[in-house]
């Protein structure tokens, strides 16, 4: 995975590579790398889409950002989480899957006056 260095992120996932990596976890049977960079990328662009501290967006084991401005937090667990894993995250970060079926299904944890990322969706690659 060719990365380079970036402000907000020590290594930045570069286009070619993240979109490979999307085009073979949406394939099917992607391996654990692809999945890692798909995910990576995806929250990437989240974090570009909306820079702030205010709200983090986890998709374990694979990564997490903070994003939207706002108040932000300095310790322990922030306010406005939002967590699910990298099979439900793919596609609602591509506008595969709509936010309220994912969070009313519990795929999506959200918690926060501020946990709710549905006008940032899609994002495109």
């Amino acid at each position: 995975m060719a990365v380079r260095e970036n402000e907000g992120m020590a290594r930045k996932i570069l286009m070619g590579d993240g979109r490979a990596a999307l085009a073979a976890v949406r394939a099917g049977g992607a391996g654990r790398s692809d999945t890692a960079t798909a995910v990576r990328y995806l929250l990437q662009l989240l974090e570009e889409r909306a820079p702030g501290k205010s709200v983090e967006v986890r998709v374990p084991p694979f990564g997490a950002v903070q994003v939207i401005q706002g108040p932000q937090h300095t310790r322990g667990t922030p306010p406005n989480v939002i967590e699910t894993d990298a099979t439900t995250w793919v596609p609602l970060a591509l506008g595969e899957l709509d936010w309220g079926e994912a969070v009313a299904s519990g795929a999506i944890r959200a918690s926060g006056t501020r946990a709710d990322i549905a006008a940032l969706l899609p994002l495109r690659p």
